[in-house]
């Protein structure tokens, strides 16, 4: 059952950290962006790999289910170099992405400090910030880099990323679209909300919403 308004406030009312996921996040799943960077991460798999496209998707599908992302697979089964593998797959078009000034504003409002913590690169997250018209809403953008390559939803990787920001994991708010990226913050002590279309119970989500800027409202 979903809690009042004024009592989903009240949980976040201790909150001095917002951490924000980035794709399908920070914007819509419906406007495909990730569809662009599968098709290249499909393409570099063959290419490296020298593998078909059927193999090439079987072993990203393999890597997302075991390691957490294409690039952790690649690394670890493959000793792959995420440099040109992150430069590559993120060369995407960014205009499909439309400005968001609701959103901005709801994020502007959040007292304390803000970041974006994703498993693709900071340059790309940055780009995406732009086109969403969310640049210099946020205190610090990590990428997968930052964590020493270590994915979510790896409790080393969320480890990594808060010591590196000081951030107190009792005293945050961590907002993703992938239910297995909020396990470790939930264990780590932080209020957890699910951003997707669909919610999906379970024990370590404390919230679910298919409308950020909407949610982040009622906590205004």
């Amino acid at each position: 059952m979903p809690y009042p308004a004024a009592m989903v406030k009240q949980h976040f009312s201790h909150v001095t950290t917002w951490v924000f996921d980035l794709d399908n996040t920070l914007y819509p799943p419906r406007y495909r962006l990730f569809d662009q960077i599968e098709v290249r991460m499909t393409a570099w798999v063959m290419q490296a790999l020298n593998v078909s496209q059927d193999e090439a998707n079987r072993l990203r599908q393999h890597y997302w289910d075991h390691y957490g992302t294409t690039l952790a697979g690649l690394m670890r089964e493959h000793g792959i170099d995420p440099g040109p593998y992150l430069t590559d797959v993120h060369d995407i078009d960014f205009t499909v992405l439309p400005a968001d000034p609701e959103l901005a504003a709801r994020i502007a409002d959040l007292p304390g400090r803000r970041i974006v913590y994703t498993n693709a690169c900071e340059p790309y997250a940055r780009r995406v910030l732009e086109a969403r018209g969310l640049s210099g809403l946020f205190d610090a953008v990590y990428g997968v880099e930052h964590a020493g390559f270590h994915p979510k939803p790896e409790r080393r990787a969320f480890e990594a990323i808060f010591a590196a920001d000081r951030l107190d994991p009792t005293r945050a708010a961590m907002f993703e679209d992938d239910t297995r990226n909020l396990a470790a913050p939930h264990a780590m002590g932080m209020r957890t909300v699910h951003v997707a279309p669909e919610a999906a119970p379970a024990a370590h989500i404390h919230h679910h919403t298919d409308d950020l800027a909407g949610f982040l409202a009622g906590l205004g």
